[in-house]
């Protein structure tokens, strides 16, 4: 039986920073947490479990007092992402309060054609290299890792929470069936690999 041998991540060979922030001095970005992805032809892998998770974050998250963004995909009327309705809404376990802004999006990078920056430097995280974003949401391996990306793009430090995202089974080029949960570990993979740190759980994020 061979064995095989991980190179370095990208994060390791530039020597940037591999710990996670303490919530209380990050801000909170949760995706595309809509009733889209709860059923039907979008539906995912895990995501009561991840919705739940995503509740537990969103909790600590006012506790501490943090800034707080939402985000939503809009696909137009008619689609999965009709967020005119309820099919398209943001499920009710991390509905906004009063305050919490809301990013209407129609890319899978959150930043792109987005008031998503400005909104963040209003709030007091103005890009730089010391400001960190706190990633939770739908679907791992696009919207979430499209956003560490564009994070990054835009001069912040994206850590992104494991359990409080989720994704779907789908067909690998070579039709083979890749599953919910390899696709996830490779979209959190490539993350850690050059964008942010990924941490397993809700609880593992400091304080």
């Amino acid at each position: 039986m061979s064995t095989v041998n991980p190179s370095k991540s990208l994060r390791d060979v530039f020597g940037l920073d591999n710990r996670p922030p303490r919530l209380a001095d990050s801000a909170l970005v949760l995706i595309d947490y809509q009733n889209t992805y709860r059923t039907g032809v979008m539906e995912l892998h895990g995501a009561d479990e991840a919705l739940a998770a995503g509740a537990r974050l969103l909790a600590r998250a006012r506790a501490a007092g943090i800034p707080i963004v939402h985000v939503i995909n809009d696909g137009g009327e008619n689609t999965p992402y009709d967020i005119r309705a309820h099919i398209g809404s943001i499920s009710d376990e991390v509905a906004p309060l009063d305050g919490e802004p809301v990013i209407v999006k129609t890319f899978p990078d959150s930043f792109r054609d987005t008031d998503l920056e400005k909104t963040l430097t209003g709030l007091g995280f103005a890009p730089g290299g010391d400001k960190d974003l706190v990633l939770a949401g739908f679907m791992t391996h696009m919207c979430v890792a499209f956003t560490a990306q564009g994070a990054v793009n835009h001069g912040y430090r994206p850590t992104v929470v494991a359990e409080a995202t989720a994704t779907r089974a789908l067909t690998a080029p070579d039709g083979t069936v890749v599953s919910a949960q390899a696709l996830g570990a490779a979209a959190l993979t490539t993350i850690t690999d050059r964008f942010g740190p990924v941490v397993r759980t809700v609880e593992d994020l400091p304080a």
